[in-house]
């Protein structure tokens, strides 16, 4: 197995680490604000890595409905319920930076070191990239994963209906 050492291989590197950093500081973000802004962080590293994957459509996705669309509810989510926002200690404890590190070292064995020391290592299964017509027909049909964007669509109401009722005050409901 051959490294090519290329500007792609520098994007990928920079872009993972953007991803890792984002999700490290999500976890251990104190503030629940500051949480959903590296959460963005994390997410638009996700969609350089789809550029370097020559998928520009799955980027552009990403930035649209994940960082645009989910963050940023997840940001009002948690601006409507301003009590919760300056919590501290209650849910970030010192054993996540252990847990996050063993994992990482498990992930990184598995996934890179592993692979190096195989006998036959596996080509690529397919040098061809899939037209958006495809991934069109694979999100849309019934057979294909029109049911989970469902599930996830009727989760992010519950979830923004649920910080609605948190968020009021009980006055209110007099």
């Amino acid at each position: 197995m051959e490294f090519e050492f290329n500007v792609v291989t520098v994007a990928f590197f920079v872009f993972s680490f953007i991803t890792l950093a984002g999700g490290y500081a999500v976890v251990t973000a104190k503030n629940l604000f500051r949480g959903t802004i590296w959460l963005m962080m994390s997410l638009f590293g996700v969609s350089g890595l789809y550029l370097t994957l020559s998928a520009p459509f799955l980027a552009a996705v990403q930035i649209l409905v994940y960082i645009g669309a989910i963050a940023i509810l997840f940001t009002f989510a948690v601006m409507l319920t301003r009590s919760l926002t300056n919590l501290r200690d209650l849910y970030v404890r010192p054993q996540i930076n252990l847990v996050g590190a063993v994992l990482l070292f498990v992930l990184i064995v598995v996934g890179v070191i592993l692979p190096l020391f195989a006998a036959n290592p596996q080509p690529p299964v397919s040098d061809e990239v899939i037209r958006t017509v495809d991934l069109g027909v694979a999100l849309a049909s019934g057979n294909g994963f029109v049911i989970p964007f469902e599930v996830a669509s009727l989760l992010l109401t519950a979830a923004m209906i649920g910080a609605i009722v948190i968020a009021r005050d009980t006055d209110d409901l007099v």
